[in-house]
């Protein structure tokens, strides 16, 4: 297989992280152990300090994942607080368990193109009950010491489906973007750009476009900001005090629920268990592959090494749990992960103190959820599928003809097809030119150059 190394993540390209006052061991004697991170701060001297620190790093990454979690939910095509849900009982659940010290759980962007899907051909019910089948399968993967597999799916073929569902995303939100409503009849499908104009609420466009705008602004300019939750709120204020035409969460899907739901235990027949089997294993797929590069990356950034098979477990407790509680799927967010350690964390008590404080919010501020403009979380979501894609590396591995090939079948197949479809192809593109691969020192030196 052919491997690029990783440059520094975009999302992180204005922060520095230093560890020169740490000195901790990294972890790899012990990264193949069944036993969560939060067990290892029995004995190691933890401390009001460090307390401190992963409470203001919880309050951090719970003001990012607000926002964050409703956005992808809708543009799930489910209600928001099936976002928060997974948010709050999934992320307890990954940081309670998890093999990674400063992993944040909760909904993903790049779960966005299956949810819908999911949701739209099975329905509410059908999407829960794929959650919980791919936790089984998780939990399943962990337990057979499978994580490592999944960690070495080549960096070009990780790449390629993320640029695809990057640019899925960002097709899907250019309706809630201009203010259409595809439900009110006036088109089907996805429509010309043409028609699309014809149909655009200027109002709801300067909202979505603006809150694209100062979100890019104040991560390039205030990174140490809350960027979106910022934006949100002034989206928010803005409509509600100008009394704006323009859609809102409370006008489609009514109120918010202000408390959690009691679990669920499903119960469905096995016609469908079997009909969203194939779903189920593409969220195992996607799931296993986004949760462990998160927490690479946390390593990256902290000098320590996650234990990738209690994470996987972990992972698949949460999904399981997930589906009780009505949430959507859960798996290891990047973005918040980094925004975790450059907030400072210490251990993982932030991740669950931050679903602690989106629970709070859920219980005495739900009903505000109600006047935020459709628009604005699609300004929101616009931003994420941009960060999503990694330039600097997508750049290197453009540079070899090999990993370039493996990127692009892989691109092209996840949006002209599906992720599975994608992954799979990629990968095999892989395996067939790392077998045609000439072994001279010549060829050996062109792709050195290429990395």
């Amino acid at each position: 297989m052919i491997y690029v190394k990783a440059h520094r993540p975009a999302f992180a390209e204005h922060e520095k992280i230093t560890l020169e006052d740490i000195t901790v061991p990294d972890g790899s004697a012990t990264a193949h152990l069944y036993r969560p991170k939060l067990v290892t701060l029995v004995g190691e001297n933890y401390n009001q300090e460090s307390f401190r620190a992963d409470v203001a790093a919880a309050l951090t990454v719970a003001i990012v994942a607000l926002p964050l979690s409703m956005a992808i939910a809708v543009a799930s095509g489910v209600t928001p607080e099936r976002g928060l849900y997974a948010a709050i009982v999934g992320g307890f659940i990954v940081s309670a368990l998890g093999g990674s010290r400063f992993q944040i759980g909760g909904p993903a962007g790049a779960f966005i193109v299956l949810v819908s899907a999911t949701a739209n051909r099975f329905g509410v019910e059908g999407l829960l009950l794929t959650v919980f089948l791919s936790g089984l399968f998780l939990t399943a993967v962990g337990f057979l010491r499978f994580g490592a597999l999944i960690r070495y799916i080549p960096e070009a073929v990780t790449v390629g489906f993320t640029c695809g569902i990057a640019l899925t995303i960002f097709a899907s939100q250019l309706k809630e973007l201009g203010g259409i409503n595809s439900g009110d009849g006036k088109f089907d499908g996805f429509p010309s750009p043409l028609m699309m104009f014809s149909y655009v609420n200027p109002a709801a466009l300067v909202i979505g476009i603006s809150t694209a705008a100062m979100i890019f602004a104040l991560q390039r300019w205030r990174p140490r900001w809350p960027a979106m939750l910022m934006t949100v709120t002034a989206g928010t204020c803005v409509a509600t005090t100008l009394h704006l035409s323009v859609e809102t969460i409370a006008s489609r899907f009514g109120d918010i629920p202000s408390h959690l739901p009691l679990p669920s235990w499903p119960n469905h027949p096995l016609s469908l268990v079997l009909d969203v089997l194939p779903s189920a294993l593409s969220f195992t797929l996607l799931g296993g592959i986004e949760s462990l590069l998160s927490a690479k990356i946390a390593d990256g950034m902290t000098g320590r090494k996650h234990r990738y098979n209690m994470e996987l477990v972990a992972q698949g407790i949460a999904n399981l749990a997930s589906a009780l509680f009505g949430g959507i799927s859960v798996t290891g967010t990047i973005a918040r992960t980094a925004t975790n350690v450059r907030a400072g964390a210490r251990s993982p008590l932030s991740g669950i103190m931050h679903s602690l404080f989106l629970c709070v919010f859920l219980l005495f501020g739900a009903q505000l959820i109600g006047f935020i403009p459709l628009a604005t979380l699609a300004g929101v979501l616009v931003v994420v599928s941009w960060n999503m894609i990694e330039k600097g590396l997508l750049v290197a591995l453009l540079r070899n003809w090999r990993s370039a090939l493996i990127l692009t079948i892989t691109f092209g197949l996840t949006v002209a097809i599906n992720l599975t479809t994608g992954i799979l192809a990629g990968c095999l593109a892989s395996i067939v030119l790392q077998w045609k691969k000439p072994r001279s020192a010549s060829d050996a030196a062109e792709i050195d150059e290429g990395q």
